[in-house]
């Protein structure tokens, strides 16, 4: 999974080296959908995402991770 949709929130799989820089931001969260951080996976409330512009940051993360499993 690169990215999906969680109830209101976006789940995007992020590699290690960029997870610090996005877990800074306000309302990006790790994702704890079994209760514990999931590692490499993040929660990004849908305040953050506004624009097409915003929208596409974090499909681009999602696409980087992938590609780094080629």
């Amino acid at each position: 999974m690169t990215i999906g949709v969680m109830k209101e929130d976006v789940m995007v799989r992020i590699l290690s080296s960029k997870i610090e820089s996005e877990l800074a931001k306000v309302h990006v969260r790790p994702m704890d959908f079994t209760k514990k951080p999931i590692k490499e996976f993040v929660y990004v409330s849908q305040e953050v995402i506004k624009t097409e512009t915003e929208l596409l940051h974090y499909i681009e993360l999602g696409l980087m991770h992938a590609k780094s499993k080629l």
